[in-house]
């Protein structure tokens, strides 16, 4: 069996949450045992941005995201968009998010989601800061909004967390996304028996486009769908996304994680994978 050396990293994930409240601690140690060096903690409001933050001083391989999430997006306010100003001077605050649109479940009124959307990405333009996109059944409109964005901010930069579009999106996001500076997340379902056009995708994108991430505690891979994802499961992402490009692992690894390096501007892990 190949062992996962600290070259990889998972790019987005939870820990705030309190699905880790009981064993932050013990998840983490397994992160570490499991080869995973870097860890990026997207957050989803203002208290979140707070924890994230807070972990990511107590954690030495944690980074945060600072951001309202578009289900989050009608409680942004300007007091809400000063305190996150502020967070993201932090050292360890290495992007905005996550944010985007959710035309899925619709919980912040869809005007309150764009508003949201576009101050988000001005303030990661003032800070010089990637962002962390969350889209949902509003691909297109994310599209539009992110090219306009990039036309103000030449440095936009970013990644479509745990990217859901088909085969004929991803290539059409390679003359739009990708050429803006943007990356695509690939998280659990990558391993559902049922997720052939996800796979599909996964085997086209470029390699030097992909994040691998778990989206911890939601989208556990298989083998242990069911159970609460952390992220020590991103090996599986790893592993199948080497599976489906017929690609060593190593050169999936080194691959992503050096992507990830570039984006959030954290230093490279210096190990290399064993074989």
């Amino acid at each position: 069996m190949i062992q996962l050396s600290q070259v990889l990293v998972d790019t987005h994930c939870h820990l705030d949450m309190p699905a880790f409240d009981a064993d932050r601690d013990a998840v983490i140690e397994r992160a570490r045992e499991a080869g995973v060096g870097r860890l990026m903690n997207p957050s989803v409001d203002l208290f979140s941005s707070r924890q994230a933050v807070a972990l990511a001083e107590h954690y030495a391989e944690v980074y945060a995201a600072v951001g309202f999430h578009p289900h989050d997006a009608a409680k942004l306010r300007a007091a809400e968009l000063k305190e996150l100003r502020g967070l993201a001077a932090h050292p360890k605050v290495k992007a905005i998010g996550e944010i985007g649109l959710d035309y899925y479940r619709n919980l912040s009124p869809q005007e309150a989601q764009k508003w949201a959307f576009r101050e988000q990405l001005a303030l990661a333009a003032e800070m010089d800061l990637p962002v962390i996109i969350h889209c949902r059944e509003a691909h297109d409109e994310v599209m539009v909004i992110l090219k306009e964005w990039a036309g103000r901010f030449p440095r936009a930069r970013g990644v479509l967390h745990s990217y859901s579009g088909n085969r004929a999106q991803m290539k059409a996001d390679i003359g739009g996304a990708f050429d803006i500076g943007f990356c695509i997340g690939l998280t659990g379902p990558i391993t559902y028996p049922k997720a052939e056009e996800m796979r599909a995708v996964a085997g086209e994108a470029p390699l030097d486009r992909i994040l691998i991430e778990t989206d911890a505690p939601y989208l556990t891979p298989a083998p242990n769908r069911g159970k609460r994802n952390e992220p020590a499961y991103v090996r599986y992402v790893a592993q199948k996304l080497a599976e489906v490009r017929d690609e060593v692992v190593e050169v999936v690894l080194a691959g992503t994680s050096a992507n990830a390096a570039r984006l959030f501007d954290w230093s490279e892990v210096s190990d290399q994978p064993e074989v």
